[in-house]
């Protein structure tokens, strides 16, 4: 089980090697659950609608407004997007949001400061074990609902971290629009969680990537392997990884 998080930087850049490598992990008998983000897609809509939009802590606040653009845009375009590529690369899709047979469960992570921002309380998986098993590569858009049928706006890397954990995935993999965690201008390929705070505390590691390097090591509790890699190449080929793998203890 392979849960891939494809990044909203990343989307528009995807290469015809990234799809060739999720056709190879398919046949390799393997199966993918695909989380996307839209952050870029997001922020141009609401730009273009005039809707006042801010950061608080790397997430989004959400109000009312700007979560019926979220919705739109990550249930819609960039859904539905994707879905169409993996299927003209000839790989069955299904679009899905997290509301769908309330696939992500959500509470509100603070209304006050964030307004619409869940974080995931339980994944149904019953929907995901049902597509997997007919061939299926289910896409899923981070929009969480609660008991009340309330909606809100996930993280996609926590959304997919939540899916991966639920899953008892082998491996998260987070697709980035950078070859891995670089250090002196090279790929770090294997690294354990002690090598990666240690490099965050460096400044080896910073910026964008701090996010995900943070939401790697938080999914590293439940899966046994987390890898970032690029969407702009290949990231697997006959059984072999490109970009940085990460476990919790030290590789032997």
């Amino acid at each position: 089980m392979i849960v891939i998080k494809c990044g909203g930087s990343v989307l528009h850049e995807l290469s015809p090697s990234f799809f060739t490598s999720v056709q190879q992990l398919r046949r390799s008998g393997l199966n993918v659950v695909i989380v996307h983000g839209g952050g870029p897609d997001i922020g141009q809509l609401l730009k273009a609608l005039n809707i006042p939009s801010e950061f608080v802590n790397g997430l989004r606040k959400t109000t009312k407004d700007v979560l019926d653009v979220v919705e739109m845009v990550l249930n819609g375009k960039v859904n539905q997007t994707l879905v169409s590529l993996l299927q003209a690369n000839g790989i069955r899709a299904v679009g899905l949001s997290g509301v769908d047979d309330r696939l992500l469960q959500a509470k509100p992570i603070d209304v006050q400061t964030l307004g619409y921002v869940g974080e995931v309380v339980n994944v149904h998986t019953k929907l995901l074990h049902t597509l997997l098993r007919h061939g299926y590569v289910p896409v899923i858009a981070p929009i969480g609902v609660d008991e009340r049928g309330q909606t809100y706006n996930i993280n996609a890397d926590t959304a997919a971290s939540a899916i991966a954990q639920a899953l008892s995935a082998d491996k998260l993999v987070f697709v980035t629009d950078v070859a891995g965690i670089l250090k002196n201008g090279e790929v770090v390929k294997e690294a354990t969680v002690q090598t990666i705070e240690a490099m965050m505390a460096d400044g080896t590691i910073s910026g964008g990537m701090i996010p995900k390097v943070k939401a790697a090591l938080h999914a590293l509790d439940s899966v046994e392997e987390v890898a970032i890699v690029s969407g702009k190449a290949s990231f697997y080929k006959e059984g072999t990884w490109h970009g940085t793998m990460m476990k919790k203890e030290v590789y032997v």
